[in-house]
């Protein structure tokens, strides 16, 4: 949950890098998260039956929208790629296909062009951690 809260803290940051952790907690939690609103609107009978969700589950896409792309795009720049292969987003189900398997493999080790590892920019933080406060 904290790897999700700490996505939508960065709301709009599209530098620096992801972990996959980050990214995957956060797609974990989105899907639960419109599970549960659109099993809500169902039992309330406010849901269109014919995509069986409502107006909330899609305000709730509609406010994580910025932060579900951003933290998309630190995870393409840990691979090493571009944040504009979210654009594949715009191919239904073929380009998402392509997209999340972009997300499964490890990051790129040490610096990359977008910046150092996550895992190191979390040490370098905490060992200076002391000094400044």
């Amino acid at each position: 949950m904290n790897w999700y809260l700490r996505a939508l803290k960065q709301y709009a940051v599209f530098t620096g890098r992801a972990r996959r952790k980050e990214y995957w907690t956060f797609v974990l939690c989105q899907v639960l998260a419109v599970l549960g609103i659109s099993y809500a609107e169902r039992a309330l009978a406010v849901a269109n039956p014919e995509i069986l969700f409502g107006w909330f589950t899609a305000g709730y896409l509609m406010l994580t929208l910025v932060p579900a792309l951003a933290v998309s795009t630190r995870r393409l720049h840990d691979t090493g790629r571009s944040g504009w292969w979210n654009l594949l987003h715009a191919l239904p189900l073929l380009g998402t296909l392509v997209l999340q398997g972009f997300m499964i493999p490890r990051g790129t080790s040490g610096s990359n062009r977008y910046g150092p590892a996550p895992q190191e920019a979390g040490r370098q933080g905490r060992r200076f951690q002391g000094i400044w406060t």
